[in-house]
């Protein structure tokens, strides 16, 4: 059976148990880039993302015999939610690993979709860890693995995603900008195109951090990246999938890029401008239409919101990366003169009167004439910046501007 026929199968199998979520228009976005821009709300999904789909169409295809050895995952979050929420419904027992780091409210969720059917395992640092993790269980106990995205049949399951578009939309549709992880979604959703709507442009969209996909493509093989940046954690690992891979290098038409701060920007207009929460990965589709905004201009273009599974507790991260993404926080390490009225002489005479210092470390060192302190300002105006530097430099303060300096920022701020 082919991919696509695979996708038809399993659209009948989650029927009943995955609900079909809206594609609607959001004004904003469409009048913003002069576009209809439709928005895939897989975030309003039963377990808040997508990941259902492939995971219940995996599950509920293995054997009587297979069922009852006991499943096996590993996940950043969402496709655990969608494995627990299948083996609560199936009854059948299933351990799931997850990375230390995985936001505490998307552990609760698991455990809440999958109640006694399900037992967590956090381990290691990374999606790759915990997948280490899984696949050494799986093996050791002779359980079934059920990979998050380089399985036919997961996804066939999230191809359904793409069924529904087509479904949804009776105008032709120029764009679908699709966030890449694993790339399950992408190759079931583009497999889907490829067969019913073949002059659709699929355009994947990964984190700056993590680009697997259209590092492995350009490499022309799969490749494992040695470092990636985690905070997308949806769509954060180091490599995609030998299936995906090779379905997306022959069906996507680009890959674009995006800053972890650019998706924090959109996560927080999402939550200001439409009461949309979503998570870093379901932000991705919407961030990436500023890099195409010239290609989309009179289109009609579907982005997919992937996820909403957003811990609380992340807030002041994703703020403090969209002010420095868009060059209104700033750090730097200054010399400050050891004498009486030097830091009042800086907020006087060198910030702005809308500048504030959000941050402030100081270490007097009574043996010296200066002593060093990181100090942290948010301004109004990013182009006010060149201005601070300059005084800073006319009135003697020696000083280290650290946004730029990426190695010392991360030691001392973290």
């Amino acid at each position: 059976m082919t991919l696509f026929n695979e996708s038809l199968a399993a659209k009948k199998q989650l029927k009943g148990v995955v609900s079909p979520t809206p594609l609607t228009e959001n004004l904003n976005l469409s009048d913003e880039f002069e576009s209809t821009v439709l928005l895939k709300r897989e975030d309003l999904q039963i377990v808040r993302s997508y990941k259902i789909r492939g995971a219940y169409n995996k599950i509920s295809s293995l054997t009587e015999q297979e069922k009852n050895q006991g499943i096996v995952c590993a996940s950043a979050g969402n496709h655990a939610q969608g494995v627990a929420y299948s083996c609560n419904l199936l009854k059948i027992a299933g351990k799931i690993y997850m990375p230390k780091t995985t936001p505490k409210q998307k552990v609760k969720q698991v455990q809440l979709f999958g109640k006694s059917f399900v037992e967590i395992v956090l381990t290691g640092d990374t999606f790759d860890d915990a997948y280490a993790k899984a696949v050494e269980d799986a093996k050791n106990n002779n359980k079934i693995f059920i990979h998050p995205f380089d399985d036919i049949k997961v996804i066939a399951g999230q191809g359904t995603v793409g069924l529904e578009i087509l479904e949804s939309c009776s105008d032709p549709i120029d764009y679908v900008f699709v966030p890449i992880g694993g790339g399950g979604l992408a190759a079931g959703l583009s497999e889907v195109f490829k067969h019913l709507s073949p002059n659709t442009k699929i355009i994947g969209v990964e984190p700056e951090g993590a680009p697997s996909m259209k590092t492995s493509i350009a490499k022309g093989k799969n490749t494992a990246l040695e470092t990636i940046d985690k905070f997308v954690d949806g769509a954060a690992v180091k490599q995609v999938g030998n299936i995906t891979y090779e379905i997306c290098k022959e069906n996507l038409d680009d890959i674009i890029l995006v800053p972890e701060g650019k998706v924090c920007t959109t996560i927080l207009r999402l939550y200001n401008e439409e009461a949309m929460v979503v998570e870093p990965a379901g932000a991705l589709t919407i961030a990436a239409l500023d890099f195409y905004k010239e290609k989309i201009k009179g289109k009609r273009v579907v982005c997919i919101v992937s996820g909403s599974n957003n811990d609380i507790e992340r807030t002041a991260e994703i703020k403090e990366r969209s002010l420095l993404y868009e060059g209104l926080m700033h750090y730097f390490m200054i010399q400050f003169p050891q004498r009486p009225g030097s830091l009042k002489e800086f907020v006087n005479e060198i910030l702005g009167p809308e500048d504030d210092i959000t941050y402030f470390q100081f270490t007097k060192k009574n043996s010296r004439e200066v002593g060093p302190a990181v100090v942290g300002l948010e301004l109004k105006n990013k182009n006010d910046i060149l201005a601070i530097k300059t005084k800073m430099i006319s009135k003697g303060f020696e000083f280290k501007y650290l946004n730029e300096k990426q190695d010392l920022f991360t030691q001392l701020i973290g």
